[in-house]
């Protein structure tokens, strides 16, 4: 009926109650950014570990698998028009990749994002009530993919095995049933019984500091210094701005975190997250994107152990920046 008679329910206009409010949020989005001031250094590349590079047969398979439904970015470049024209355009953007991946420097029209906040609730109170819903450059997402399956290929099979998440043949039902076993299992031992603590995080991919993931990725995981320099170049000097219906705000550029909504930044949130551990006997440590799970099993009322984890969890997550939403962290 609604289309017959085009019909439209009117929508309150947040821009037509308050002009600001696209910078008010832009504001709160960028929140995490003024609490990083280190800008990290990139090391020099070795010149016996050259980068990888991208085809102009894969850049053109990625062009024709694109969802012509989707939105364009900040560039305006529909994915229609990029699938449309795939052969024509396919070796221009592999030489602009293989450029970025051999410079280690990624254009600035591709880091952009414009942030459209969509109301939590029908009238929402406070700058958290806005769901901030990320609109990425569509050939940014395409290089990305590239990128990280060459990540993937360089981690090794049983890493970071208690993360349930971005995993290929691994899902919520997995974390639940391994925690739910190790329980059921200690539970049928005399005098024992289990705590578990649920951890949420606030804004959790909004708060990876590039230099510590940096470190990681270089001194732990011995990650070529090219795809390093890449990831760290990735995640500096990207320019944001809100849009509400008309108004945009001023550009805030980042220097903290992941980008919204890309292909990369969960892979990325996983491997800065990959050290947060379980480190006691009786302790399990499970993990589903940022939704975190100490388990402790407790045999005789000794309960020195998960305690223990909880103090060693808790002050990872003072060194890596992530803020833990007290609120919503519970015991059971």
């Amino acid at each position: 009926m609604s289309l017959i008679t085009q019909y439209k329910k009117e929508r309150q206009s947040a821009d037509s109650e308050d002009s600001s409010l696209p910078d008010k949020l832009n504001e709160f989005y960028a929140r995490f950014d003024r609490e990083n001031t280190s800008t990290p250094v990139p090391l020099p590349c070795d010149n016996h570990d050259p980068p990888f590079l991208v085809t102009e047969q894969e850049t053109r398979r990625a062009l024709t698998r694109l969802n012509m439904n989707k939105a364009a970015g900040p560039d305006n470049i529909k994915p229609r028009l990029l699938k449309t024209c795939s052969n024509q355009l396919a070796s221009v953007f592999t030489f602009i990749f293989n450029w970025s991946l051999t410079t280690s420097t990624i254009p600035l029209c591709f880091k952009q994002s414009t942030i459209v906040p969509v109301p939590k609730k029908p009238s929402p109170e406070t700058l958290n009530d806005y769901r901030p819903v990320a609109l990425t450059s569509v050939i940014m997402k395409c290089f990305e993919k590239f990128v990280l399956s060459y990540i993937n290929s360089l981690l090794p099979p049983n890493f970071d095995v208690f993360q349930f998440a971005y995993r290929i043949n691994r899902s919520i039902d997995d974390d639940i049933a391994i925690n739910t076993h190790k329980i059921l299992t200690h539970l049928e031992r005399k005098k024992s019984y289990a705590r578990i603590l649920f951890i949420d995080y606030s804004s959790a991919f909004n708060t990876i500091v590039p230099r510590k993931l940096y470190t990681k990725l270089v001194q732990d995981l011995k990650f070529p210094i090219s795809i390093c320099n890449w990831v760290l170049d990735f995640l500096l000097n990207r320019p944001q701005v809100v849009r509400i219906g008309n108004i945009s705000s001023s550009a805030i550029v980042l220097n903290t975190g992941t980008p919204q909504g890309c292909p990369l930044s969960p892979k990325l949130y996983s491997i800065f997250t990959y050290d947060c551990k379980a480190e006691f006997p009786g302790c399990l440590l499970i993990k589903f994107a940022d939704d975190t799970t100490v388990t402790g099993l407790v045999d005789n009322i000794n309960e020195n152990n998960f305690l223990r984890q909880i103090e060693s969890t808790v002050q990872w997550c003072r060194e890596n920046n992530l803020k833990l939403k007290v609120s919503k962290t519970k015991e059971l």
